[in-house]
Order: C-alpha cells, then structure tokens, then sequence
C-alpha cells in the first residue's frame, strides 16, 4: 500500500527543489520529510531520489510517480468535497488551509476566518502567512486550499492551469511623507518628483520591491534604497523618523497620525489587483466555497 502521506512529500520536494525547502513548506522537518520519502521507497522497491552535488532530484521513478499520483490525489480532493456535500448541513466541518500575503492577513483574512469560525466550530482554518509566488506554488501543489495574491501594475505573476482566480478588490498604494517634507503639499507624486529621495522598500525577492523598480522606469539611478523591512508598519515608523520615504499600501495600513501624510503616485498609478486562487478540483467543496464566498463578501465591504 502506497502511502499517500509520503507521495505529497515526494511531490514537495518535486515542486520545492530541495528537502529542505518541501519541509518548510509542510510544516515538518527535514528529517520527516527524508523518511517519508525513504519509506515509500521501501514501499515501492525503487529509487525515488537521486543526490546530485549538495542536493537532490528526482528519479525517473519519481517523476513517474509524483505525475501518476497527481489525479489519484486530484480524485481524493473531489470525493473530499462530495463528503462534505453529502453531509453538509447548517454547520460546516473540515478544514481549508489558507495562505495570504502579511497586509491582507490583517486587513481581510482574519476577520473572515473568526467569523467563519464562530458561524462553523467544526471547520478548521489553519492560516500561513506567505508571498505570492509562494502561495501559488503551495496551492497548485495541494498544500494550501485557498491563496490570497496580488499582482503590482504590470509584474507578472504566473498562474497555473490547474488554477482559478477570482477577483476580490484593487488596492492603492501611497507615498509616506513627513508633513514638514517639501513635497507634503501635492495631489499626486510623479516618479521624477521623487528621483532624489531615499527609500525603504520590501526585500529584493518581493513583488513589492519589483513595483517600486518598475516605478521608477525611465528615471535614472532610482528609487535609492537605503533601507529594507519586510512590515510596512516599520516603513511608516522609518519615515516618521525622517530617514526615508515609502510606498506604502492602503490595506491594513491604520491611521498615520498628524505629522505623516499620504499622496498617490500618477502615470503609473501605484495599485494592485487582489486575488483568490483555488484548484479546479476543490469547486464542489462546501468548505472551500464559504471560505471563499466570505472573503469575496469582506473585499466588497472595503470597497465600499
């Protein structure tokens, strides 16, 4: 008997690229992920991993079978979901994984999940906090259920077939000035007003710092980074100190008090689309449709 466990370890570390990366990305220990993947070759009496240099690769025989068991576990999730259906009643048991980005964790993730959890005691919600590249890969791989992504202006952000969006609301994103700057009196910033100022930006791997870069196209020797943080609630307390300036999202931001204030950016306008993301063969769940259904309900209350 296959352990299915142990396949979605193999298939972690297919999708990862290392034994390290697939057991941070399910929650284990390298050395439970090591072990699952030992035993299934146990089980099976073929080699699953090879090692090349410092890491690992897959075999051909684990390329067959991480691409063989894709519809067997595809199938699990839909006999999951007809479960569900067929013993749904006012309350909803299970559980939905979740993953989302930090500002739309605290700006419309949490309210959703503890008001699903006060209407449904028996679903479960379990939250990680994730980028989102990362959410893509853990929620087209099996290992979330339901992603929360933004995509900035024109940055690409790849989606896989097996994947469905759909549409919560557009952000906006601010410059964070001291009231005392000498560009605290405008409507708008243009990307050459800000060619001289001095920056705090996301890590250089996020979405975020590759929309301040595309701001900044055309105008030479900008944005000038001195200073990355990956809270946004840092950023504002860094401007506040006058050491930088940043571009700052509207969502979960708070208020800012009197001696900081916020101006949007024009030609480009600094916003971004907000997403859920599914796989196609959760569309029945009755769970993962609440969970969904109460985020897009939430989206259009910020909206509003």
């Amino acid at each position: 008997m296959i352990d299915l466990d142990a396949v979605v370890s193999l298939r972690a570390v297919a999708t990862q690229g290392s034994v390290v990366a697939a057991a941070a990305a399910l929650g284990y220990t390298p050395s439970a992920v090591s072990q699952q993947v030992k035993r299934l070759e146990r089980e099976t009496g073929v080699t699953l991993l090879e090692r090349v240099g410092r890491g690992v690769v897959l075999s051909e025989a684990g390329t067959r079978l991480v691409v063989a068991s894709t519809p067997i576990l595809a199938d699990l999730e839909r006999l999951r979901a007809d479960l569900q259906l067929t013993a749904a009643t006012a309350s909803l048991v299970g559980e939905v994984r979740l993953a989302a980005f930090s500002t739309v964790v605290r700006g419309l993730v949490v309210p959703v999940v503890a008001e699903l959890g006060r209407q449904h005691p028996g679903l479960s919600l379990p939250l990680r906090e994730s980028e989102p590249w990362e959410t893509i890969a853990l929620v087209a791989s099996g290992q979330r259920d339901l992603g929360v992504v933004h995509r900035w202006g024109g940055v690409a952000l790849a989606m896989p077939e097996p994947l469905v969006e759909t549409p919560l609301f557009t952000d906006m994103a601010d410059v964070i000035l001291r009231r005392d700057h000498p560009l605290a009196d405008r409507d708008v910033l243009h990307p050459h007003d800000l060619a001289d100022e001095r920056w705090v930006a996301t890590f250089e791997a996020t979405i975020c710092r590759q929309w301040l870069r595309r701001l900044f196209d055309g105008v030479p020797h900008a944005p000038r980074i001195v200073h990355e943080s990956m809270e946004f609630p840092n950023h504002i307390e860094i401007v506040r100190a006058g050491l930088a300036v940043a571009l700052v999202p509207r969502l979960g931001r708070g208020d800012l008090g009197p001696d900081l204030v916020a101006i949007p950016t024009a030609d480009p306008a600094s916003t971004r689309d907000v997403v859920a993301v599914h796989r196609r063969t959760q569309a029945d769940s009755p769970a993962l449709r609440a969970a969904l259904d109460a985020l897009v309900a939430r989206a259009a209350s910020l909206g509003s």
